[in-house]
């Protein structure tokens, strides 16, 4: 067991501090932490491979536990079962090997299975599969008092829960889900760390497509990109649809001179068992910019592709952290017929009060638009925070939520306020009390006050 005092930072930047610093190697050295923990009333915070961006495994005080030396990963046939240290690029290139894939695909590949099960990871694929909880078949998990238990998705929770309202979106992981009957493993999806420490998960594999068309679309205009989302969102067999503004090309052109100079927007899809040339009718009725777009049928196609989709986050987070800030970004989602609606009005917003960088990207097909602001001065930085807390209160007053697919954290946990009232706020409370009455695990993710 290493011990010692350590600072950290998570891919945003932002920092934690704990008094030490431990990595278990074994389940029953984990147990044995948590309940000295439990004893000594020391907060805990779990570590994963720190690619989340809103500080929910950056520890506040107390101890740090790492969980990296939890990599067992074994392939079966439609399913995995892995540990929490696993990372989603594992899983893919085993699972690669008996012609099966994991279907939630955050743009982090280096994202561990344990923390995409924390804040109920989604990503391009959620378009037609859905969130992380979708695919999670079971789950081990050791609890604050150094129990641990397996627990099978069907197996419902053994104490009563009000039913809590859901946003009238495809996604969400702003606290947790409540509702009468649920089941254990829908409770620790998307509940950051709060409830229990995720040690070993069984996960849904699928089969690979045999044929999967892959392109980066490129269109003349703005409108002409979002009137393609409306005309494709039902094609069948499409699973990504993902939007790229203009000034994300732009951010993106050092590092890619061959986008096209008229582009002003793109469209990254991929469609299984495509028909060729009805995507070829669809791209020339969109106005797309056909002879000037990338497309490809390989593998080595996709991961091309991917790697430039994620470029814009990691351009964002370079760019902000090299002017001393930490960056400003949306995870809101509204109700996909209102995607248009909550797009006109950030662009309404930032011509009329941002003067700073900004560009917009993300996953358009889920009404889940990511919004990211990057501020040069303290004015900039001030000004930033107001406007997001501006389109958290849209989001929801349109139907959505405050956040789709990164969890609250720590940066992001007043948020919660705008999108539940105080009861049903104390309702999720009295079960974080139930299995963590002494408030030590993930201490500062969701409700800040506390």
């Amino acid at each position: 067991m290493d011990v010692e005092t350590i600072e950290l930072k998570d891919a945003s930047g932002f920092p934690g501090t704990a008094e030490r610093l431990l990595t278990p190697a074994s389940l029953e050295e984990l147990a044995g932490i948590l309940k000295e923990a439990r004893a000594g009333r020391v907060p805990v915070t779990i570590l994963g491979s720190r690619t989340g961006i809103t500080g929910g495994s950056m520890p506040r005080s107390g101890w740090a536990v790492s969980m990296e030396k939890f990599r067992r990963l074994d392939i079966g046939e439609g399913r995995t079962r892995c540990g929490a240290a696993v990372t989603l690029n594992e899983i893919a290139a085993e699972a690669g090997k008996t012609n099966q894939f994991y279907a939630p695909d955050p743009t982090e590949w280096t994202a561990s299975v344990g923390g995409t099960i924390n804040t109920n990871a989604s990503g391009s694929r959620s378009f037609k599969y859905g969130s992380t909880r979708n695919h999670v078949l079971g789950l081990l998990v050791a609890h604050i008092d150094g129990t641990v238990r397996e627990y099978k998705r069907g197996e419902p929770i053994d104490f009563d829960v009000p039913e809590l309202p859901l946003p009238a979106t495809t996604k969400c992981t702003a606290g947790y889900q409540l509702k009468p009957g649920m089941d254990w493993v829908d409770l620790f999806c998307g509940s950051e760390g709060t409830l229990g420490v995720v040690v070993e998960a069984d996960l849904k594999l699928l089969k690979k497509p045999k044929s999967l068309l892959a392109g980066v679309v490129f269109f003349p205009t703005m409108d002409q990109g979002f009137d393609a989302v409306d005309a494709w969102r039902g094609v069948a067999g499409l699973r990504m649809l993902e939007f790229i503004d203009f000034n994300t090309l732009d951010l993106m052109r050092p590092s890619y001179p061959e986008i096209p100079a008229e582009a002003k927007s793109a469209l990254m899809i991929e469609s299984e068992h495509p028909d060729a040339d009805a995507w070829v009718d669809r791209l020339e009725a969109a106005g797309a910019l056909l002879e000037a777009s990338w497309f490809g049928e390989t593998d080595r196609d996709r991961e091309r592709f991917r790697v430039f989709r994620h470029g814009a986050p990691e351009r964002v987070n370079e760019t902000v952290l090299r002017r001393g800030f930490l960056k400003l970004g949306s995870d809101f989602a509204v109700p996909v017929t209102r995607t248009r609606e909550m797009a006109d009005y950030y662009y309404s917003v930032l011509k009329e009060r941002w003067p700073g960088q900004y560009v917009i990207y993300g996953h358009v097909g889920d009404g889940h638009l990511h919004v990211n602001l990057m501020p040069a001065s303290a004015e900039e930085n001030r000004l930033g925070n107001e406007i997001m807390r501006d389109w958290a209160r849209q989001a929801v007053a349109l139907g959505g939520t405050v956040s789709a697919e990164h969890g609250l954290g720590k940066r992001k946990s007043h948020f919660l306020r705008l999108q539940y009232s105080s009861d049903q706020i104390e309702a999720m409370k009295q079960v974080k009390r139930r299995l963590d009455p002494d408030w030590l695990l993930g201490n500062g993710n969701l409700f800040p006050e506390d």
